[in-house]
């Protein structure tokens, strides 16, 4: 059938048999012929996935896991030292208004200015953040995901994929032990799951109290280690307490908050009439892996009243652990834990859950909505009443796949190589008279410095500037990539091992390469 003008797309059907204004005519039984009444756009039937066009899909994404596939077997090293002055003239020269007619044409430009640039987190020497290389599984339940689309709000939105959600989020709190009550939602990432918690407990506090909002959220406290993630300050702006109402609470050698300073803290606090809204601990810090002592600080709050948020978006991994189960020894006592599967489960990007141990309590952010029809069948699970986000992705489909094709003890296994494998970095930093290590190696990072001729200088700023260049340094040449952090004032560089494939020998090399472009960088500096 000819495809309608947009004239005939605007023009009312006319009554059967007749003709209508833009002369087409409608036959006796429109059954007989129903595209005269399926006006679509020419475009509709090529390029939106259908059961018409199903062998496109099949040739579309064999394209791009092709394209892929290559590009992680050409990647000699994590990344090719990109300033973002390399690529933005190649990415601002695109015309998007003149697109290039074909996927095949599209995703070759796309190859070009995404892939042979991009940063590989399955490189044995990339060492610099909180990434990790994915389970094959979980890539290729992407697929499905993407290509179904399914949004999580409610059921007449998901149907099945409801229940796996849901099954997951039981098998992971089982995990952390939290009892037969406790709930949870996957999120975006560990950031919005500390936002959702903190909301939790603010909107629990403050309900009991009377006039305007912001009169009620006066005088609250959060308290978390001193090393806890950026995401609980950031939080707590965004909820109206403000950057002061997150306490800083020092920590030990290892880096795991004080639960004698947490208590003298909450005490002086409450002497000045203020009150504790949250204590959160951190299983995992993103610097040293330090896991706070859960069970000491879930005591504290419970004393005080507080909600006990634990954020193992790091160490989460441990939970699945043949031999570090242990690490986690209070956790089951949390009223809410943060769990980043895409970091510590090895899935893509994003992958996390809030857990909860009182189901009940996700009423204290739930907002109804009439078109979102929750009340039309009250025995439907609908997630959006726990959930942040309305339009929500099926992300829990990676780690379902993911498991039924490996079983947790496998992936409990792949962490556990690489907290084994941090081990044997901080030997190989010790090992070496121009590196000082900062901390003992808790779980899979390393923390520690370059000393030029093998000891301190005196001049630290020096140090600490030579730290950020030789990092850049690094960076540029591509043969390796390290992070850099500052402890006690002082800059320092780190390593972040979160890849089981790689070895004691890349760690080596990767050390090597830090030593020798330290060497020519403190040589260019003195030069200069």
């Amino acid at each position: 059938m000819t495809a309608p003008s947009s004239t005939e797309q605007m023009a009312p059907a006319a009554p059967a048999g007749q003709t209508s204004p833009a002369g087409l005519t409608s036959p006796t039984d429109p059954m007989q012929d129903p595209d005269v009444f399926t006006l679509r756009h020419p475009a509709a039937d090529s390029v939106l996935l259908s059961a018409d066009n199903a062998h496109r899909f099949v040739q579309d994404t064999g394209t791009a896991a092709l394209l892929a596939a290559a590009a992680i077997v050409r990647a000699q090293s994590p990344t090719t030292g990109p300033d973002p002055a390399d690529l933005h003239e190649s990415v601002s020269a695109i015309d998007l208004a003149a697109p290039l007619g074909s996927t095949e044409a599209a995703l070759a430009e796309a190859s070009s200015l995404y892939l042979d640039d991009a940063v590989y987190f399955h490189h044995p020497r990339y060492a610099a953040h909180l990434n990790c290389p994915v389970a094959l599984p979980a890539v290729a339940a992407e697929a499905l995901v993407t290509s179904i689309n399914t949004s999580m709000d409610t059921w007449d939105q998901s149907a099945g994929a409801t229940l796996i959600e849901r099954r997951l989020v039981r098998w992971a709190a089982d995990l952390a032990g939290l009892g037969p009550a406790a709930d949870g939602i996957f999120t975006s990432g560990g950031t919005q799951s500390n936002l959702q918690a903190l909301l939790m407990a603010r909107n629990r506090a403050v309900s009991p109290g009377t006039g305007s909002l912001p009169e009620r959220l006066t005088g609250w406290r959060i308290y978390a280690s001193q090393d806890s993630h950026f995401s609980i300050v950031r939080s707590a702006v965004h909820l109206g307490l403000g950057e002061d109402a997150v306490v800083p609470i020092p920590v030990d050698r290892n880096h795991r908050m004080d639960p004698v300073a947490l208590e003298r803290a909450m005490d002086e606090d409450a002497a000045r009439g203020l009150r504790a809204l949250a204590v959160v601990a951190t299983a995992g810090t993103t610097d040293f892996g330090a896991i706070d002592p859960l069970d000491a600080l879930a005591s504290a709050a419970r004393r005080k009243g507080a909600w006990f948020h634990v954020d193992a978006a790091y160490g989460c991994g441990l939970l699945a652990s043949p031999t570090r189960r242990h690490c986690l020894a209070g956790i089951e006592r949390a009223d809410s834990v943060t769990v980043d599967f895409h970091k510590s489960f090895f899935q893509p990007i994003g992958s996390s859950a809030l857990l909860v141990a009182e189901g009940s309590r996700f009423a204290h952010i739930t907002h109804h909505a009439d078109y979102l029809n929750p009340d039309q069948n009250p025995d439907s699970p609908n997630q959006v009443d726990k959930s942040l986000q309305t339009t929500r992705r099926f992300d829990a489909l990676k780690l379902w796949v993911t498991l039924r094709s490996l079983g947790s003890d496998v992936l409990g296994g792949l962490f556990d190589a690489t907290v084994d494998l941090a081990a044997e970095a901080g030997q190989l930093v010790e090992d070496i008279d121009e590196l000082t290590l900062a901390a003992p190696v808790q779980l899979g990072t390393v923390v520690f410095r370059f000393e030029p001729g093998g000891g301190p200088r005196a001049d630290d700023v020096a140090v600490d500037r030579l730290q950020d260049l030789l990092r850049r340094s690094l960076y540029r040449s591509g043969e390796a990539m390290v992070a850099a952090t500052t402890v006690a004032g002082r800059r320092h560089l780190k390593l972040t091992l979160l890849n089981p494939r790689t070895t004691a020998a890349d760690v080596q090399a990767i050390l090597e390469a830090v030593v020798r472009h330290g060497r020519a960088v403190a040589g260019s500096e003195v030069a200069a």
